[in-house]
């Protein structure tokens, strides 16, 4: 009996053995790719964000700007088409209106 109970034993630590030394080599092989991959692939910078971009001085400047705008159209227009169309229009042209107004590069 106490022969079987050590060569269960034996059997459960070499699987255990066997199943650490498994996850060691996934671990290394893991982050040898993750070295070999930083290497490789190219450093990658934030291209077109706003607050990067402009100051937030300046970002709201232009959101007031246009909040005034939309403000404007629902209290001259009483269709909700048109109030919708504006408020639509206005958030595209926020990106536009502060290139246009503040770009800081030179021509």
């Amino acid at each position: 009996m106490s022969k079987e109970r050590a060569r269960r034993r034996e059997a459960r630590l070499a699987e255990s053995s066997r199943r650490t030394e498994a996850e060691r080599r996934r671990v290394a092989r893991r982050s040898r790719w993750r070295s070999v991959k930083a290497r490789l692939a190219p450093r990658r910078r934030r291209v077109g964000r706003l607050p990067s971009r402009f100051s937030r001085a300046q970002t709201k400047i232009g959101v007031g700007v246009l909040l005034a705008l939309v403000a404007l159209a629902f209290y001259l227009t009483g269709s909700w088409p048109i109030r919708i169309a504006v408020i639509v229009l206005a958030a595209l042209s926020l990106p536009v209106l502060l290139t246009i107004s503040f770009d800081r590069r030179t021509r």
